[in-house]
């Protein structure tokens, strides 16, 4: 578990970056999840912004609250780092399920299941029995009005460590 502090959203999205840089250079035959938790306002929407510049996504990231997922190509000639064969960032915000059930619906299964594919899950503690045992588990926290604490896990956890 690693803890790190940020002072503000360039210092959170520039933690994602990193992250990012490290996760994409160990592909794996299975796709990259990376599920978030935290308190609303918390920095998660930053983060995945973060993580998406390090992918060459020019968009800006808005949270998918109602429409549960937004689908980013990532485009060959327009990325800083080498994608290591993903072709996918998949941004779903979970804040307003009920239940996994909502997201099955949805074809999360196959989603999840393509190596091909990032996924950044929002409020992944409210779907957690479907989030892989091997996705990297961010915690956001506010510290105050700017400051986050911001927690790193690897593999499956059932609370946050906050």
């Amino acid at each position: 578990m690693q803890l790190t502090i940020t002072e503000n959203q360039k210092e959170t999205k520039e933690l994602a970056k990193n992250l990012a840089k490290k996760l994409i250079q160990k592909k794996s035959e299975k796709a990259l999840v990376i599920a978030m938790s935290g308190e609303l306002g918390s920095g998660k929407t930053t983060f995945v912004s973060g993580f998406s510049k390090v992918l060459g996504i020019r968009e800006k990231i808005l949270s998918p609250t109602f429409v549960l997922i937004h689908k980013h190509e990532l485009k060959p000639g327009e990325k800083p780092i080498q994608h290591k064969g993903y072709k996918f960032l998949y941004h779903i915000d979970a804040y307003r399920l009920e239940s996994e059930k909502d997201l099955l619906k949805l074809g999360i299964k196959e989603i999840l299941t393509n190596p091909k594919n990032i996924i950044m899950i929002e409020w992944a503690d409210k779907v957690k029995r479907i989030v892989p045992k091997n996705a990297t588990w961010i915690y956001l926290k506010h510290s105050d009005k700017n400051r986050r604490s911001i927690t790193e896990h690897k593999g499956d956890i059932t609370t946050t460590p906050h």
